[in-house]
C-alpha cells in the first residue's frame, strides 16, 4: 500500500515519527511536503495529497496541521475527498467503517506520536461496511457532482 503525506510548518515536528511507523508496517510513504519549519500554508499540502489520492497515486492520505480542522477542511474541498480530522482512534475506525474516508487528519498541538500512531493504525485497520453506510457515501458523492 502507499499513502501520502503532508504537512504544514506546525505539523513537521510529528510527520517524521507517522513516516516511521508506516514504513514500519510495510507502508511506502509518498510525502508532500512541508519539508522544514518554514512559515507555510495547510491548503497547498492538503491538495497535494487529495490530488494524489483521486488520481490513484495513492490509496490513501494523511495530513498534520496545528489542529488538523484546516488541512481537513482545505482536503475536503477536492471532489472525491472524504477527510476527517480525529483526536482519538474510535472516530477513526468509524469515519472508516461508516464514511469510507480516504484522508486522514490531525493536530500537532492537540495529539502526540503515540495517540497519533494509535489512531492510524485504527483507521487503517478499519473497513468500509457498505450495505446501509453506502447509499449515504453515494449521496455524498452526489452533492460534490451537483456544486457548480
Amino acid at each position: 500500500m502507499k499513502i501520502a503525506i503532508g504537512c504544514d510548518h506546525v505539523g513537521i515536528i510529528l510527520k517524521p515519527a507517522i513516516t516511521e511507523h508506516l514504513a514500519a508496517r510495510g507502508i511506502k510513504v509518498i510525502d508532500k511536503g512541508a519539508f522544514d519549519d518554514t512559515r507555510t500554508d495547510y491548503p497547498i499540502y492538503a491538495q497535494a495529497v487529495a490530488e494524489a489520492v483521486v488520481s490513484g497515486e495513492v490509496k490513501l492520505g494523511i495530513l498534520i496541521c496545528g489542529s488538523g480542522i484546516g488541512i481537513s477542511i482545505a482536503a475536503n474541498k477536492v471532489r472525491g475527498i472524504r477527510a476527517v480530522v480525529c483526536s482519538e482512534p474510535y472516530s477513526a475506525k468509524l469515519s472508516r467503517q461508516h464514511n469510507n474516508t480516504n484522508v486522514l487528519a490531525f493536530g500537532s498541538r492537540v495529539i502526540g506520536a503515540e495517540l497519533a500512531k494509535m489512531i492510524v493504525d485504527e483507521w487503517l485497520a478499519a473497513e468500509f461496511e457498505g450495505e446501509r453506510h453506502q447509499k449515504r457515501v453515494e449521496l455524498i458523492a452526489t452533492i460534490e457532482e451537483t456544486q457548480i
